[in-house]
C-alpha cells in the first residue's frame, strides 16, 4: 500500500512541475502516472550503475555529479514517455531537483509514521 501511496505522491510532484517551470510539459494525470512509474523504475536500476560508475567524478565534484546524473535520467525518462516534455539539460537539471524537493515535501506531509 506504501508503494501505490509514494507513487501518487511522485505523480503529483510531476504534476506540479509545469507549473514551477515553463520548460517542463506533462499532457495529463495519465502521463504523469506512467513517468513517475517510469521514472521509479529507472531510478532504482539504472542509477545505481551509473553512480558507481562515475564515482571518480562525483568524489572530484565533491558529489555534485549526482545532480547530473539526476538531471540525465529525469532527460532520459522524458525522451522514453509520450506527453512529458522536457526542453533540455538544464531544464532536466532543474526539473529533477525540483521534483526531488516536491516529492520529498509531499511524502514528508502524507506519510508520517
Amino acid at each position: 500500500m506504501r508503494i501505490l501511496i509514494v507513487w501518487l505522491i511522485n505523480t503529483v510532484a510531476l504534476l506540479v512541475l509545469p507549473y514551477l517551470m515553463t520548460s517542463i510539459r506533462i499532457s495529463g494525470f495519465w502521463t504523469a502516472l506512467i513517468a513517475a512509474l517510469v521514472l521509479g523504475l529507472v531510478n532504482a536500476l539504472i542509477r545505481p550503475i551509473l553512480v558507481v560508475l562515475t564515482l571518480p567524478v562525483t568524489l572530484v565534484t565533491l558529489g555534485l555529479f549526482i545532480f547530473v546524473i539526476n538531471g540525465l535520467l529525469f532527460w532520459l525518462v522524458s525522451r522514453m514517455v509520450d506527453g512529458f516534455y522536457v526542453s533540455g539539460f538544464w531544464a532536466a537539471i532543474g526539473g529533477a531537483l525540483l521534483y526531488s524537493i516536491i516529492s520529498w515535501a509531499l511524502s514528508t506531509l502524507l506519510l508520517k509514521n
